[in-house]
């Protein structure tokens, strides 16, 4: 690991702005690492409020699309509301669908099937609406790139909205909106939002056309909370804001699915990172293992018997998908080690059986292994397809770019991307790929970083800080957990592993008289020697709440040790 400090702020803005706050020169400092550097900013960051949403007519073609809805439900058009089949486009599908059923009832729902269709908008998909009498299709979390799609449709008579987030080619399609921050002559004030949060937008508007309350709205926002959190897009701006009601309606009104879901979970109050890792797998398990749909309908149920039912089989699906996903890994880390790939810059692996709904998630592990930009290939149809995935500060997407000659379609973000490609090109390519790697990522890229905001003694360690910390959430990109370093610790004697193998290592440390304070380290047990014996050690961790046997204390957890 490589542990970076970041840089401290010049004294006098500490000063000046923990002057104006109220607070101790530690939290003017982490405020001021998040870009907050006044009264105002900080009480926005502070104190969400709905009010700061921006007015969604900002967004370029927000009116046609506004206008083409209506138009529909004037002429009693029947409306498909369509989307990609991960959490982002699951919920953004039943977010608008449920909305738009509120008034008016021509509405339906499609999500393409993963392994028939494919990724976005699909000839498939077109053809259902034209066979069913739809005339108008809006598409969430997808279609920027879906050219010559949105072009057989348009033949067909069909018409196309699509909300979308990725980044546009050189051309865009002729829809008749297109909903998009990233595209270049979008001004909209905010270009991070997720495809659910554009989603949001669009229901904003025809809400604001309609002059209705946008009390109406409030209870969307916990699927729009969901899908920020799992596309790991930055918790800034309206981002933030969303997530933070969001999480509201999740821990106080959760709509019925969701309710199926966390049920049985002993945990009375969800952070951002719970419905990371609870909710978010299981909806996207649908879509991973057998269907998107099965998503949907759980999320837009009324009956709590039904939705009981949707969630057990959606357990079902994450636990399959979680044996796959262990099985495959294996697989796919044996492999590189059998063809001596350990020391290269990328791991790109292929095998034709492998199931296409969790090579995302695989990547994913191998770049926790091996830590370097990670492709895993499958057979699906008569093509191969990948899910990509890349370490912190490399684009892995303009990486792709370059080797474009080889692949016959790609779309995605800076970090994570997917692509398809005719099994003739897999050597050539991966060759490929290898090489642009090689030369354009920095090397230093290739070793896991811990950004550290600041120093800090056990002395400085409180219940109040923690308790101002805490209102910092919801945590994630763009705002992640502070994160503190500090040196010339001693654990008490007390050290030990903990857990399956004795993996984590549990302690209590000391420094310069001051402590104890418990500590855990999950996935440190390797590293017991480094602080038994009274060695003296450094640490960097976070810092949270342990409750034990009703007991509530705060401790370390530690990300690493040296």
């Amino acid at each position: 690991m490589r542990w970076t400090l970041k840089p401290k702020h010049d004294d006098d803005q500490i000063l000046a702005l923990a002057k104006i706050l109220n607070v101790d020169g530690l939290i003017a400092q982490l405020l001021l690492q998040r870009g907050i550097t006044s009264y105002e900013e900080a009480k926005k960051f502070f104190r969400p409020q709905l009010s700061d949403l921006h007015d969604p007519f900002l967004m370029k073609d927000m009116e046609f699309a506004v206008k083409r809805i209506e138009n529909a439900i004037q002429a009693n058009e029947n409306i498909l509301v369509y989307g990609d089949y991960d959490v982002d486009g699951t919920t953004a599908v039943a977010l608008l669908s449920s909305y738009l059923l509120t008034l008016y009832p021509n509405v339906a729902t499609y999500i393409p099937d993963r392994y028939k269709e494919g990724y976005g908008i699909s000839y498939e998909g077109i053809d259902f609406a034209d066979d069913n009498g739809f005339t108008l299709i809006i598409a969430l979390d997808c279609g920027i790139k879906a050219i010559e799609k949105v072009a057989y449709a348009s033949e067909k008579g069909i018409d196309f909205i699509i909300c979308d987030h990725h980044r546009p080619g050189e051309k865009i399609p002729d829809a008749v909106a297109i909903l998009d921050p990233k595209r270049e002559d979008c001004t909209y004030p905010y270009d991070e939002l997720c495809g659910c949060g554009i989603g949001f937008k669009l229901i904003h508007a025809l809400n604001s056309n309609r002059e209705d309350s946008f009390d109406n709205l409030i209870p969307y926002l916990d699927l729009v909370a969901t899908a920020i959190g799992a596309d790991i897009v930055p918790i800034t701006g309206e981002n933030r804001v969303m997530a933070y009601f969001g999480l509201e309606v999740i821990n106080s009104a959760p709509r019925i699915g969701f309710k199926a879901i966390i049920n049985n979970l002993q945990k009375k109050k969800l952070t951002i990172t719970d419905v990371v890792f609870i909710i978010a797998p299981r909806i996207n398990a649908a879509g991973r293992m057998r269907h998107g749909q099965y998503a949907v309908n759980l999320l837009t149920e009324q009956n709590m018997e039904q939705a009981i039912k949707y969630a057990s089989d959606i357990e079902e699906f994450n636990t399959n998908r979680k044996g796959l996903d262990k099985e495959i890994t294996d697989e796919a880390l044996t492999m590189i080690l059998q063809n001596k790939e350990e020391n290269r810059f990328t791991s790109v692996v292929y095998k034709d059986t492998w199931h296409k709904g969790v090579i995302g998630i695989v990547a994913s592990r191998l770049t926790e292994t091996y830590y370097r930009p990670t492709l895993v290939f499958t057979k699906s149809g008569e093509k191969l397809a990948a899910s990509a995935r890349s370490v912190k500060g490399f684009d892995v997407y303009n990486a792709l770019e370059q080797c474009a000659d080889s692949i016959e379609q790609f779309g995605g973000h800076k970090y994570a991307a997917g692509l398809t490609m005719v099994e003739e090109q897999y050597e050539i390519f991966k060759a490929q790929f290898e090489s642009v790697v090689a030369q354009t990522i920095d090397p230093n890229l290739l070793t896991p970083e811990i950004p550290i905001d600041a120093k800090l003694d056990l002395d400085q360690i409180s219940p109040k800080l923690l308790r101002i910390i805490q209102q910092f959430a919801p945590f994630g990109p763009g705002n992640m957990t502070p994160v503190f370093m500090a040196e010339n610790l001693r654990d008490t004697g007390y050290a030990k592993g903990v857990g399956d193998g004795s993996k984590h290592l549990k302690l209590s440390v000391t420094q310069n008289g001051t402590g104890p304070v418990g500590a855990i380290a999950f996935n440190l047990g390797n590293k017991l020697s480094v602080v038994q014996n009274g060695n003296l050690f450094s640490a960097v961790f976070s810092l949270e709440e342990n409750h034990w046997n009703g007991m509530v204390s705060l401790q370390l957890k530690i990300k690493d040790l040296r």
